[in-house]
């Protein structure tokens, strides 16, 4: 990513904004010439008084030139306030509103993008927080300090190199020659330093996801007293990320030092060049100082370049992960435009074979059908294949090979929007936002009354609970337990109304008064809809009207539970299994006495 490629990428975002940075130009311009009048007036005065003096006049003849010269710089320095104000303001507002928009716009897109994105390792959620919490500042304060810091220091440097070169053409060139050297030194500091800012981009990522990953694992590492290690691990890429640091400030501070000395030098040389054209007389005792004060003016964005090459180098850096998320146009979700009146649920999965992108195989050339209005169970071990086959029907994934139709039709075809909004979809451990029991539960329709969302609370068994919580539907819902939470996901199914029913492990985290009362709301919403469920509940497998067997990816039996249970297979086992670990013939015993 050059320089170039940034302020591109960038100019969409700042160009809405082409009156604030119109004004910013003109503040600027006007401030690049306010910033002589110094070195004009300390000039014009010193020659004067030094006249003056040489004539032996007396001291109230100076008074006049000293009121006109105060008012001067007094004038001079309210118009440089006020300067400086509007290219602050300005520059911060147009960081501000540059900063709101790449914001949006990269949520906007990384909601655009299909689920195989955030499977990749490289986008992990902390990695991905960090490149867009970085970019997004490095941007934008490249944009900020180039209309407060670069344009304005740049713009005075180079009109008090004019006006060195109008005074003295030799004094002007001492001046001129300087500033390539210090550039050089100042882009030598930058290629040096560029591999271990990149290092820390990579460290500052690891550190994030690390942060992550123990928040989200907190449970399990107190369980098994893992403290210590996990602390292990992130003092390592402290040490790391110290030691990384450390290098890069010492190679700073000499690069530093380098510029210092080159500019002290340039001091020097002007200082003896006006003094001997002093004494030779063609050259007035004030213009010493008018070129000091003008090569200062000079000097000023080189003794920033340093800072200037650091952000500059941090924009480049993170804009580079930054704009890989914002311009990964391959990874959108794609859609088709087909729109049925009606969806039914009859799914044809013709030689479907998938492969998730880090390249492990899920699928292998299944053939099903799944009948519109039935209830039809995915039975098989852990990694066999269910919960992928929910997401290629649910259009989460596409295929590797083969095709899938539904109701006669490629699911490539479906408009992507307009078939989710059919599908209801429950997972194992459902989602609670950050938000009130009544935002979660409607958040299954869009505009949801009160008396909907209580109606669905109802339907799911929830609404006497939650008519129990001191502040009732206005209560934090990720203050309920994990079966509470889960019948307000239930809650949004009935909801949202759908055609076809997702249902993966829907009771798996309910208590087993909790899991009868939810298994008779889903026998209430599953007449009349194409229902697929993957479940471990014996009860919910032998209500199901087909069952499809999974092994390692492939379909090895289907039919309904009588038909494949007698093939005795792989559902017989599983099935022989779950009645075993129920311990059935004691619950009947039970039961019978």
């Amino acid at each position: 990513m050059t320089l170039g490629n940034v302020f591109k990428h960038l100019w969409p975002y700042v160009k809405p904004y082409r009156k604030l940075v119109t004004a910013t130009l003109i503040l600027t311009a006007i401030g690049s010439f306010a910033a002589q009048v110094n070195a004009i007036v300390l000039r014009y005065t010193v020659d004067h008084i030094n006249g003056l003096a040489l004539a032996d006049q007396p001291l109230n003849k100076g008074f006049s030139l000293l009121l006109t010269i105060s008012i001067i710089l007094l004038l001079k320095e309210l118009v440089n306030a006020f300067v400086q104000f509007g290219q602050k303001f300005y520059g911060e507002k147009l960081r501000i509103y540059v900063s709101r928009d790449l914001a949006q716009q990269i949520v906007e897109k990384v909601l655009s993008y299909r689920m195989a994105f955030y499977t990749s390792s490289e986008n992990e959620s902390g990695k991905l927080q960090t490149r867009i919490d970085r970019g997004i500042e490095s941007l934008t304060r490249l944009v900020q300090n180039f209309f407060i810091d670069i344009l304005p220091l740049f713009a005075s440097s180079i009109i008090a190199l004019l006006l060195m070169f109008n005074a003295n053409r030799y004094v002007g060139l001492i001046g001129l020659c300087l500033v390539p050297v210090y550039f050089y030194v100042s882009q030598q500091q930058a290629k040096k330093l560029g591999g271990y800012r990149r290092r820390m981009k990579t460290y500052r990522e690891n550190k994030s996801s690390g942060i992550i990953s123990i928040i989200e694992s907190i449970n399990v590492i107190k369980s098994f007293v893992r403290e210590k290690e996990e602390s292990e691990k992130q003092n390592a890429l402290q040490l790391e990320m110290t030691t990384n640091q450390m290098q890069t400030r010492k190679l700073s501070f000499i690069f530093d030092g380098a510029k210092n000395f080159i500019e002290q030098i340039g001091v020097v040389f002007i200082i003896i060049l006006t003094a001997y054209f002093v004494l030779e007389g063609n050259m007035t005792i004030g213009a010493i100082m008018f070129h000091i004060l003008l090569f200062n003016n000079v000097s000023a964005p080189i003794r920033q370049l340093h800072r200037i090459y650091d952000e500059v180098n941090d924009a480049l850096i993170y804009s580079e992960g930054f704009f890989d998320i914002m311009d990964a146009d391959d990874e959108k979700e794609q859609s088709g435009k087909y729109v049925p009146e009606k969806i039914n649920g009859h799914f044809e999965i013709k030689n479907v074979s998938f492969t998730y992108p880090n390249g492990t195989p899920a699928l292998r050339n299944v053939n099903v059908d799944i009948d519109p209005g039935c209830i039809t169970a995915l039975v098989g071990l852990s990694g066999a294949g269910k919960s992928t086959l929910i997401n290629l029907l649910d259009k989460f994934y596409e295929p590797t090979s083969g095709e899938i139709f539904l109701d006669g039709f490629s699911l490539r075809d479906y408009n992507t929007k307009e078939l989710r909004n059919e599908i209801g979809l429950v997972l194992q451990k459902s989602h609670i936002f950050k938000g009130t029991i009544a935002e979660n539960i409607g958040y299954g329709k869009r505009g949801a009354t009160m008396e909907e969302i209580q109606i669905a609370a109802q339907k799911a068994y929830i609404h006497n609970e939650i008519l129990q919580l001191p502040q009732q539907y206005l209560s934090e819902a990720k203050l309920l337990s994990g079966g509470q939470q889960q019948r307000i996901a239930i809650a949004r199914l009935f909801l949202k109304d759908p055609s076809v029913i997702f249902l993966d492990e829907p009771t798996a985290s309910l208590d087993a008064i909790a899991t009868e009362q939810i298994k008779n709301s889903l026998d209430a919403i599953k007449k009349d809809r194409t229902v697929i469920i993957i479940s471990h509940s014996i009860s919910q497998i032998i209500d199901a009207d087909k069952i499809i067997v999974l092994e390692k990816g492939r379909v090895v039996e289907q039919g309904d539970h009588e038909t494949v249970y007698d093939k005795a297979g792989t559902y017989k086992s599983i099935f022989d299994a779950m009645a075993h670990s129920l311990n059935i013939e004691k619950i009947a015993r039970t039961l019978n006495e």
